[in-house]
Parts: C-alpha cells; sequence; structure tokens
C-alpha cells in the first residue's frame, strides 16, 4: 500500500507586549542551507526459533538525509531509508516483502525503499512543533517508541507539540494520523502503515533534587480493521529517585478498552533499582503487564530479551498476564569496551507459573562520535506452549554523520 505523506506544512505566531526593537538576522550563505546527513548500519543476524528453520540476514540500511538550515526558527528535513538484503537467507516477516520464506525463522529486516521522515520544524520560545512524517519517542520507549533496533525504524504522520521550560517542566503532545511499521512499504495492509486516530499527552517535573515525577495519557484508536482490536487508552504515572543510595523507577499504568476485543481492564507496573559498585552498574527489577494489557507502538525489543519470544503477544495483549523479573550488570572492559549482561525469570500475573528463562548479552565499542560497533546475544527456554524457545545473536557497524 502506497502512502502519501498528508502533512506539509505548520506555522506558529507568538505575539508579546510592548513595543520591540527590530533585530536584523542574516540568512546562512548559499552553502549552508542544505546541510546532508546520513545514517548507515551493516548487520549480521543469526536467528533460531523452535519451529522454524534457523536464518541467516547480513543487511545494510542506509538512510540519507537533507536538513534546510534554520530560518527564524524554521527549518525542514527529509531522509530516505533503502535497506538491502547481502544474504537473504530468511523470514522478512511479513507477506509481500523479499525476502519472505514462512519455514525460516523471522529477521523483521526486509528489503524496503521507502520515505522515512519527512517534517517541517519550528523551534522558539521553549516550544518545539514539528509537522510530517517523524520519529516519536516517549520515556522508555515501553508504550510509544521509533523500533530502533530493526533496521526500517517504525515513524508517525503526526503533528507534534513539545514544550521545555528551565524550571524542569516538560510537556508534549501529538496527534497521529498514521503509523508506518517496520516491515516497509512493500509489506501487504496493515503490515505496512495503519490508519488511526491517536493522541498522546506526555508530562514530566525534575525540579526537585534528583527526583523526576511524570505523567502520560495514550489514547490510541486504529481505524484498519485488521488492528481495530490494538485500541486501548492507557494513563500512567513514574517518578525516578534516589533512595538509600539506589538509583529507582517507579511506573504504575492502568488500561481500558484492553485486550484483543477491547473489552478488557488491564494494569501496568514496573519498579527497578540500580547502584554502581567497583565500576560495575547493578541493576534488579520487575516488570508486570496483566492479561489483556496491550503496547503496539511500543520498542518491544528493548523490553523482555533480545530473543523477542515476547513481542506480539505483548504488542497484541494476548500474553495471559507477564512478570519479568530480571538482573543487569554492566561492566567496562579494556579498549573502552561496554559489557551487559542481562537474567530474566518469566511467569504469569501471580509469578506462579514458570514460563521460562532469558539470558542477554551486549557488547558495544564506540571508536569515534560517527562510528560504533555492536554485538548482541538473546536466548529464552521457553516452558510455556504459548513462547516459543529462540536463540539470536547479531553483530552490527553504525555510522552516521
Amino acid at each position: 500500500m502506497k502512502t502519501t505523506l498528508f502533512l506539509t506544512a505548520a506555522a506558529a505566531t507568538f505575539l508579546h507586549a510592548g513595543p520591540q526593537a527590530p533585530v536584523a538576522v542574516e540568512p546562512p550563505s548559499e552553502s549552508q542551507w542544505l546541510i546532508p546527513t546520513l545514517d548507515a548500519r551493516l548487520r549480521y543476524e543469526f536467528s533460531d526459533v523452535e519451529g522454524s528453520d534457523g536464518s541467516h540476514a547480513l543487511t545494510l540500511r542506509l538512510r540519507p538525509g537533507l536538513k534546510i538550515a534554520e530560518w527564524h526558527g524554521f527549518t525542514a528535513f527529509a531522509e530516505g531509508e533503502f535497506t538491502g538484503a547481502i544474504i537473504d537467507d530468511y523470514n522478512g516477516g511479513a507477506p509481500g516483502v523479499h525476502p519472505f520464506d514462512p519455514a525460516n525463522s523471522i529477521v523483521a529486516d526486509p528489503q524496503n525503499a521507502e520515505l522515512n521522515q519527512a517534517f517541517l520544524k519550528y523551534h522558539g520560545h521553549d516550544t518545539t512543533i514539528v509537522a510530517g512524517r517523524q520519529r516519536i519517542i516517549y520515556n522508555n520507549s515501553a508504550f510509544v517508541g521509533n523500533v530502533g533496533r530493526r533496521q526500517n525504524e517504525q515513524t508517525y504522520d503526526a503533528l507534534s507539540i513539545a514544550y521545555e521550560a528551565d524550571s524542569g517542566f516538560k510537556a508534549s503532545y501529538a496527534w497521529v494520523g498514521q503509523v508506518n511499521r517496520i516491515f516497509g512499504a512493500q509489506a501487504n495492509g496493515v503490515l505496512s502503515t495503519v490508519d488511526s486516530n491517536i493522541h498522546l499527552i506526555n508530562a514530566s517535573y525534575s525540579g526537585f533534587d534528583d527526583v523526576t515525577f511524570g505523567g502520560y495519557a495514550y489514547l490510541m484508536d486504529f481505524h484498519d480493521g485488521p488492528v481495530n482490536g490494538w485500541d486501548n487508552n492507557t494513563y500512567g504515572i513514574l517518578m525516578d529517585t534516589p533512595l538509600g543510595g539506589f538509583r529507582t523507577h517507579a511506573e504504575f499504568a492502568v488500561q481500558g478498552e484492553a485486550g484483543p476485543f477491547n473489552d478488557q481492564e488491564a494494569l501496568y507496573f514496573h519498579v527497578n533499582v540500580s547502584k554502581d559498585i567497583l565500576g560495575l552498574t547493578l541493576t534488579g527489577g520487575v516488570e508486570q503487564l496483566d492479561s489483556g494489557f496491550q503496547t503496539p507502538l511500543a520498542t518491544l525489543h528493548t523490553m523482555n530479551g533480545f530473543a523477542d519470544t515476547t513481542d506480539g503477544l505483548r504488542a497484541a495483549g494476548t500474553t495471559g498476564g507477564l512478570t519479568d523479573s530480571y538482573l543487569s550488570i554492566t561492566a567496562p572492559l579494556p579498549w573502552e569496551l561496554k559489557w551487559t549482561n542481562v537474567a530474566h525469570i518469566f511467569g504469569d500475573n501471580s509469578v506462579g507459573t514458570d514460563f521460562g528463562f532469558g539470558w542477554d548479552s551486549l557488547l558495544v565499542k564506540k571508536f569515534s562520535e560517527h562510528l560504533s560497533a555492536t554485538a548482541m546475544v538473546g536466548y529464552f527456554d521457553s516452558n510455556d506452549a504459548r513462547y516459543l524457545s529462540a536463540t539470536k545473536a547479531s553483530i552490527q557497524l553504525d555510522y552516521t554523520f
């Protein structure tokens, strides 16, 4: 399904009391008007999911962009997204894409060519307004994110407004008319794009010493029939604060119109604590979703382990209730390497049912401001019929300017 970008312009006018002296502003020189950008990623990924053949994917993703220099607070940006498969022995995850072999394990990085972002932006008076196709990420992306792990990221055709004051108060609002999904422009139907009428509200205050309070309301209405079951209204609060020498995060949310038939109410909470000890960063936490709680716009990969076993059920609200108890250790290594390991134990809402065990390992090396390398392993051993055991591993190079 081909999509035409529906938002092409936005304007903002601010009035100030009293006369003001005119200020002369020199326009950028001709050589500064257009600023090129590039985001490139080369990645090999192996995926072995229970019941499917193992997959091997070597993909190259290029995002060339062009930015118009800021003028009186206004700027514009356009960016393409092109993913090619050098080794295509894998299942791209959606009918209509290449490669698509249902016998193979999914690596959701099909070949793709599309418009990734294109927007007009205004910034002034502590306010930023963006109209067009854009990236939207709220908090830790547990509810709204760009799925940045995948080669084809999730973007939104939207109008967004963000305000940030020196006092530590931040507030943002976005109206989303279309969600552009990770399977790309060549995927069939709602696997490519989803029409919507979504209102996203997010606010926080960090004016207290080392304490941040936040809240959000995400009202999601999807117009395309096959995903009407994603509709939900989610209201949440969160707090980040030091407590007894630990950094703590606590978050609670309630969701109405939850579940695949939109006739449920469901709860969510996430609590973790972390501390630096002898150069190590230790973090322990528990995240729980009631049966029916769904997060269709989340960056799911970051939540329950790199094996991605829970992603589809979590998005649709069909987990039957999920508790993830985890412990992570991040250690600095020689040559400025950063190594993180995470262990997960999965259960139901009562933590009485053992769904399985997971383990993740992440190794990151930053060579420069523009170049970095990442190696990642995710493992999940399932003890429940609804979850599939899986092993995934990848290594990638990222270059940006």
